[in-house]
């Protein structure tokens, strides 16, 4: 037999041995889970939470309503457990190392003398957590529907405004820790800290004590709605609020938003950062 006959009949040999000896390493998540065992719906559940999780961080899924039935378990785990610090903490760090980089940039390139460092925070989801309400009123069993405003969170397809506003009013909601790292390195490090929020200015007082017992304190602005905000998606409201302060002398160089709607529209900060939440959905 020729050699590179020989060869090639080796080479054959070698790949059909290795393809029977490499398990397959792609499985499809089953449309419907009960036609499973115990534990492979466990698994199957879990594979498909996480994967959905992806999806709506990263606005694959675009608007959405509800979190998945078969995810309220998983969401509850993810936000109690260490996961979701610890995504929360590495965006946090992304964050500090961007804004460090960018003032020394700043600094070289001899930007304008008369432009002011700021960095744009939400409240809610991204400075302080509301997850002890949800853990009370139901993981996963909240529904957000896409209005303009205000948002409206659902057990049964209605939001319990008087129940979230007592909570609000209350001033209990915890600090993110990684949150309040960023934003006392920033303050640090010479930036101008600007609050906006999608709540409404009669909640003002109490967001102002709740921050400060979180242990908020010294920003340059706290933004809130207007009677003039009602009707605005979140985009529109925070993109205006962003054009005001660039009119102002403020050059935005980051915002940290737990949805999408506070980072984009125009104009936009230099770098934002997504802070995890798959919780709702606000346009």
């Amino acid at each position: 037999m020729p050699r590179r006959l020989l060869l090639l009949l080796l080479l054959a040999l070698s790949l059909v041995a290795s393809a029977s000896a490499v398990p397959a390493v792609i499985r499809m998540v089953p449309d419907d889970p009960t036609a499973a065992s115990s534990g492979a719906v466990d698994d199957a559940d879990s594979l498909f939470c996480d994967s959905w999780r992806l999806s709506v961080e990263t606005a694959n899924a675009g608007p959405w309503l509800a979190v998945p039935a078969r995810c309220g378990d998983f969401v509850r785990d993810y936000m109690e457990g260490p996961r979701y610090a610890s995504d929360s903490a590495v965006a946090a760090a992304d964050a500090l190392a961007f804004a460090s980089d960018s003032l020394a940039a700043a600094a070289e390139w001899g930007g304008s003398a008369s432009a002011r460092p700021a960095w744009v925070f939400d409240v809610d989801e991204t400075l302080l957590s509301n997850a002890p309400y949800y853990a009370v009123n139901g993981w996963g069993k909240s529904i957000a529907i896409v209005l303009a405003f205000p948002l409206i969170f659902s057990r049964s397809l209605e939001f319990n405004e008087t129940s979230f506003d007592e909570w609000a009013d209350a001033a209990k909601a915890p600090t993110l820790p990684p949150s309040l790292n960023l934003y006392n390195q920033l303050q640090g490090l010479g930036f101008h800290i600007i609050l906006l929020t999608g709540r409404i200015e009669f909640q003002r007082n109490a967001t102002e004590s709740n921050l400060l017992s979180a242990g908020y304190n010294s920003w340059e602005k706290l933004i809130l709605r207007q009677p003039s905000d009602i009707g605005k998606t979140a985009v529109q409201y925070k993109s205006e609020r962003r054009a005001a302060m660039e009119a102002e002398g403020f050059k935005i160089l980051g915002n940290s938003g737990d949805q999408w709607s506070d980072l984009i529209g125009s104009p936009m900060a230099t770098r934002s950062f997504k802070l995890p939440n798959p919780m709702y959905f606000i346009s």
